[in-house]
C-alpha cells in the first residue's frame, strides 16, 4: 500500500471519523479529577518514519525513566519495527504492528491492534505522528486516559478533531526530537495550564546507546566488500516525499570523482531491495572495478555493521541518515524540501548541505509533509563539487584523527 494512498486514506476516513470520535468524547467522555497525573504506562504512536524513530530516542528515555521499561509500548507499522528492537529501549513484545501491504491487512490488523491496545488499559498515549488523523484515532481507540498530541489552535495545522486531552502546540522552531520530549514532559504538567508549558527542552544532541555488532557479523558483512576505506553513497529516499531525491547522475559523478580524488577508497551504493534495479544501473553507470551495488544485498542489521565498518555516508534525508548516527560512521545528509533545523541526525559526525533557498522547505507538520512543487529545484542546486569537498575534507581528518602520533612529533 503506497504512502499516496495512506495520505488519501488519512484525509477521506481520518476527518470524518476525528469529527465522530470528537463528539463522542463531548457526550460521553468523563473529566480526570484535578490533581497531579502519575502514569502507570505509556503508549507511544508513530506509524511511519524510521528516521524519526531515531529522533525520539530522547523522549523514549525519559518515559522510561517515569514509568520503567516494561510499561512501555509502542505501536507503529511492521516494516518500521526494526529500529525499535535495534534501539532496544523497550522489550521487543511491547512492540504493536499494523501490517499496510493491501487495504485489508491495513483494516484488520489495526482492529487488532485496539483490541490488543485496549486489553492493555493504557493510562496515557503519546502521538508522535503530528498533525495526522489516523494517530490521533488510534490513540482515541486505544482507551488511553491522557492522550498527548497536536492540535490545530485557530486552525494553526490540519483539522483532526479534538481527541487529545493534553493538546499542545506545534513548535517550527524547535529540532524535532526536542519537540517529542515536550510531548513527553506534557504527562506531568498540569492539564488546565496547557498548551503554555514551563519546560525548556536541552539543546543538545542526545547520545542514545551506540550499535554493537553481533558475534560473527562483521566477518560476514566484510566479506561482501571489495575492500576498505569504504565511503558509502545512498541515493535513493523513501517515497514518502520523492522531492527528497539528489538526481541519479548527480551520485554517479560524486563517486567517479571521489574515486580520482581518493586513491585506494571504494564507493559502494546502498538502497533497499525494491531499489536494487536503480542502484546496479547507477554503479554501472560508474564504470569502475572499486565502485560496488551493496542495495538489497544486506539485511538491515548487517547495513548497521556496514556502517561500522565505513568512513562516511553521504545520503538524502531519510532514514539511513539516522540509523547511521548510532555507529561511528560520518553521515551527510542532502537537504532540499526539509530542514536540518528540525530533522538532522543528532550527531556530532553529521554535516547538513542546504541551501536555504526562498521556496525551501515547502514541506511541514502543518500540510501533512505536502507539497505543491513538482521541480525540487533545491535539490537539483546542489552542485557535485560542494558535496565532494565536503566528503574529501571529512575523509582526511578521519585519516588523521586515526594516524598514531609519532614521539617528538
Amino acid at each position: 500500500m503506497n504512502i499516496p494512498l495512506l495520505q488519501k486514506v488519512d484525509r477521506w476516513t481520518g476527518v470524518p471519523l476525528c469529527f465522530l470520535l470528537t463528539l463522542c468524547r463531548k457526550m460521553f467522555g468523563r473529566a480526570r479529577p484535578p490533581g497531579p497525573f502519575v502514569p502507570r504506562n505509556i503508549l507511544f504512536i508513530k506509524l511511519a518514519e524510521q528516521g524519526s524513530t531515531v529522533l525520539a530516542g530522547a523522549a523514549f528515555e525519559r518515559a522510561v525513566r517515569m514509568v520503567k521499561r516494561e510499561n512501555v509500548y509502542f505501536i507503529t507499522f511492521q516494516e518500521n519495527r526494526f529500529i525499535l528492537d535495534l534501539l532496544q529501549l523497550i522489550p521487543e513484545e511491547n512492540v504493536i504492528t499494523i501490517n499496510r501491504h493491501s487495504l485489508a491487512r491495513l483494516v484488520w490488523t489495526t482492529w487488532q491492534a485496539v483490541r490488543r491496545m485496549r486489553r492493555l488499559k493504557l493510562d496515557a498515549a503519546v502521538d508522535l505522528e503530528f498533525f495526522a488523523r489516523g494517530s490521533a484515532v488510534l490513540a482515541m481507540l486505544s482507551g488511553a486516559g491522557e492522550r498527548v498530541g497536536f492540535h490545530a489552535f485557530f486552525g494553526a495545522g490540519p483539522y483532526r478533531g479534538d481527541l487529545m486531552t493534553r493538546r499542545l502546540l506545534y513548535n517550527p522552531h524547535l529540532h524535532t526530537s526536542a519537540m517529542f520530549e515536550v510531548m513527553v514532559e506534557a504527562l506531568g504538567a498540569d492539564a488546565a495550564q496547557l498548551p503554555s508549558l514551563d519546560f525548556a527542552p536541552s539543546d543538545t544532541s542526545h547520545v542514545l546507546r551506540p550499535f554493537e555488532p553481533r558475534p560473527g557479523e562483521t566477518e560476514t558483512v566484510r566479506a561482501m566488500l571489495p575492500g576498505t576505506p569504504l565511503i558509502l553513497l545512498n541515493p535513493n529516499a523513501s517515497d514518502l516525499l520523492p522531492l527528497r531525491r539528489w538526481p541519479g547522475e548527480r551520485y554517479v559523478e560524486l563517486a567517479q570523482r571521489i574515486l580520482g580524488r581518493l586513491p585506494g577508497v571504494y564507493v559502494g551504493f546502498t538502497g533497499a531491495a525494491e531499489e536494487l534495479g536503480e542502484t546496479e544501473r547507477l554503479v554501472k553507470a560508474v564504470g569502475s572495478e572499486r565502485c560496488v551495488c551493496l542495495g538489497g544485498k544486506t539485511t538491515l542489521r548487517q547495513l548497521m555493521v556496514l556502517y561500522t565498518l565505513s568512513e562516511i555516508l553521504v545520503t538524502n534525508d531519510s532514514g539511513p541518515a539516522h540509523f547511521a548516527a548510532l555507529t561511528p560512521i560520518h553521515v551527510i545528509t542532502l537537504f532540499g524540501p526539509e530542514t536540518p533545523r528540525l530533522f538532522a541526525a543528532r550527531t556530532p559526525r553529521h554535516e547538513a548541505i542546504w541551501l536555504g533557498l526562498a521556496c525551501s522547505p515547502c514541506v511541514n507538520a502543518y500540510n501533512n509533509r505536502q507539497s505543491p512543487c513538482r521541480d525540487n529545484v533545491c535539490m537539483r542546486q546542489i552542485m557535485v563539487e560542494r558535496v565532494l569537498e565536503a566528503v574529501c575534507r571529512i575523509y582526511a581528518e578521519r585519516k588523521a584523527a586515526a594516524r598514531p602520533i609519532c614521539p617528538g612529533a
